[in-house]
């Protein structure tokens, strides 16, 4: 069959990279989209990985997010007007999931932020099959008209890192505490205060601090600010700590063993929360807690091998929805 991703971001990149291993490998065409974002083309030339790049990501204004939306979708419609995908697959991609309805195509979406509202209202209505983990309560799906519905044991970053091995050895000066920026220009993060810079200098007495900026790259005092493209799933792996709002690149380190600190400036995660409850190195604590819980976690990593292998990988329950449940249809 001829399969459709589209990555809005980096985590939506790599994980659309370990479905379409996968689904190649049993025979079927897999087409990679994705926007031009600071998280996607440079990952996707570090996995060498070929993907079409349909639009943009300009988080200016509402104006410039609508119409980069809607220029997207119309692009998707020349694309697939004459030759339609039998599948689209996204993790809730607003314009793959948008198009897949207006053109008939069967829509599979992963779901892991509940907070995410306004992907939510845009996407949850009109998809076919939703896969998201244990962790996530139901709730707040209920009233979607979802044609089915699949829970697994695990989270998404599973799909990823459960054969994973560092392919970059980055030489910072130990110990090495990474901090992820907050990503204050999504829709969900919209209001809120970034602490991630102030903790930053709070950290750099207890060693080396690399700042992941997603947006403007500029060095503060005590700080590495790289303006290179940093394989995070590499780099968390040989870190020390790792500081996050509580996005993919905590679970990236917590999964591989690294002691993972998450400040909930925009809700608790669900999926954080479970990973700690499964014994992963991951602990949620309040910002003016995090040099305190720093100092005693730094460098304490853990062998997590035997409970990341009874961990569900996503991918198994998407191939299984392609194979029996749309093949065949």
């Amino acid at each position: 069959m001829k399969v459709w991703y589209d990555a809005c971001t980096g985590k939506h990149l790599r994980y659309g990279i370990a479905i379409a291993k996968r689904l190649r490998a049993l025979g079927h065409e897999v087409i990679l989209t994705t926007r031009d974002h600071p998280d996607t083309l440079l990952l996707a030339e570090h996995l060498k990985e070929e993907v079409i790049t349909v639009g943009k990501y300009n988080p200016a204004s509402l104006i410039s997010r609508l119409r980069e939306s809607a220029r997207r979708q119309l692009l998707f419609c020349k694309m697939f007007e004459e030759k339609p995908s039998d599948v689209a697959i996204s993790h809730q991609s607003v314009e793959l999931c948008r198009v897949a309805f207006g053109l008939g195509i069967p829509s599979i979406a992963t779901h892991d932020t509940p907070h995410a509202e306004a992907a939510n209202r845009l996407t949850m209505s009109i998809i076919d099959y939703l896969v998201f983990s244990e962790a996530l309560p139901t709730h707040h799906i209920k009233g979607y008209r979802i044609k089915k519905l699949f829970r697994f044991e695990g989270v998404d970053e599973v799909a990823w890192i459960k054969d994973f091995k560092p392919t970059t050895k980055y030489d910072f000066e130990r110990p090495l505490i990474v901090v992820r920026e907050l990503q204050t220009k999504a829709s969900y993060a919209g209001g809120k205060e970034d602490l991630t810079r102030t903790l930053t200098k709070k950290l750099a007495r207890l060693g080396n601090v690399l700042f992941l900026s997603r947006y403007k790259k500029r060095s503060e005092k005590g700080t590495a600010v790289p303006e290179e493209f940093i394989d995070s799933a590499s780099l968390v792996a040989d870190a020390d700590l790792v500081i996050s709002i509580g996005g993919t690149i905590a679970r990236e380190a917590a999964l591989q063993g690294t002691p993972t600190i998450i400040v909930p400036l925009i809700g608790r995660f669900h999926v954080n929360d479970y990973l700690a409850k499964k014994g992963f190195p991951i602990l949620t604590v309040s910002p003016e807690k995090v040099v305190k819980y720093g100092k005693e976690l730094l460098g304490k990593r853990r062998n997590v091998k035997p409970l990341l292998d009874c961990l569900e990988n996503p991918v198994d329950v998407i191939e299984k929805i392609v194979e029996e449940e749309i093949k065949q249809q």
